[in-house]
């Protein structure tokens, strides 16, 4: 297969891929160059931090598949999918696990401020008598959005004696029961904000989802919570969360993704000690690139001998709320 290589994929798989197809590696290309690679190919091969438009995929007449090695599909124009055809798959789930794991670390590292009492310790100020924090057993914890990441980080939750609440796009009665029978509470928007001791913000960028957390949002949580965004920068109005925890009424917030990422950027909260920044490496783990890699294989191997991917790897177009 021709296969074009828009992002970075387990080394192992690479090489793998190499052998056995012809792959044109484009990483960190231009909008320009990237149109000039893919014209011959028959599967592009991405992650996020790269613009997959249509007029990109135009370039393309033989374009068949497209590989999203990971979850999120923001960056791409489902649309001309639709239209044009075309095969998307996506490989949400080793990526999932490890976004949720480190949102556990980041509840950890807020509760304990272990961030802070590594930097005083450093400077060689003993400050452990300033530096009491919270348990989170017995804790309320709220998931904007139940899918593949919220639902693994609400099961960690429970594991950890936390209360879990959580709301879907679409709701139903039947979703709830499901979610009930696992120790999951379904509800509203505004009831998990208002209920929450840690808010973990876990849906995907879209209009619908765009500032979803703003001003009035964070004005409905408790005084002394604790928000975490590990979705999409942009679900959460970054200036509206600045002025709340600015104002005291937040206890901190932890963000793995920004309305701004790479190029120098700083953060509009990078200068706030209780606030916890990371970048976007949420499914940076070493097993969960080399299981996404595995797949990659056997999606293009099995792609092309048979001309359709393997079972069990449904089209998808969307990712569950």
């Amino acid at each position: 297969m021709r296969i074009l290589l828009a992002s970075p994929i387990d080394t192992e798989a690479l090489a793998i891929l190499q052998q056995r197809h012809d792959v044109v590696s484009c990483i960190g290309a231009s909008q320009e160059q990237l149109r000039e690679r893919i014209r011959d190919r028959e599967i592009l091969i991405f992650r996020s931090g790269v613009e997959i438009g249509g007029e990109l995929m135009a370039e393309a007449p033989g374009l068949r598949l497209l590989i999203r090695a990971g979850s999120g599909l923001d960056n791409i124009d489902l649309d001309y999918l639709r239209t044009h055809g075309l095969e998307l798959q996506r490989i949400p789930q080793p990526g999932a696990r490890a976004v949720a794991e480190l949102a556990f670390g980041l509840m950890l590292a807020l509760s304990r401020k272990i961030l802070v009492a590594d930097r005083l310790l450093r400077e060689g100020v003993w400050a452990k008598h300033r530096l009491t924090g919270h348990l989170l057993t017995s804790k309320q914890l709220g998931i904007v959005g139940l899918g593949n990441i919220g639902s693994l980080l609400a099961n960690m939750g429970l594991a950890w004696n936390m209360r879990v609440t959580g709301c879907v796009e679409h709701p139903s009665p039947e979703r709830a029961a499901a979610f009930a029978s696992q120790g999951i509470q379904l509800a509203d928007l505004d009831t998990v904000l208002a209920s929450a001791d840690y808010l973990s913000v876990c849906v995907p960028l879209k209009d619908s989802t765009c500032k979803l957390i703003g001003r009035e949002e964070l004005a409905m949580m408790k005084p002394g919570s604790y928000v975490l965004n590990m979705a999409r920068g942009g679900i959460i109005d970054e200036a509206a969360l600045s002025e709340v925890l600015r104002q005291g009424s937040l206890a901190g917030a932890a963000l793995d993704v920004h309305q701004v990422e790479g190029g120098g950027a700083i953060s509009p909260l990078a200068d706030l000690p209780n606030v916890v920044l990371t970048p976007h490496i949420g499914a940076m783990t070493i097993d969960s690139q080399r299981e996404i890699g595995r797949r990659i294989i056997g999606i293009v191997d099995t792609f092309a001998v048979s001309g359709s991917t393997p079972d069990g790897q449904a089209r998808e177009t969307g990712l569950p709320l």
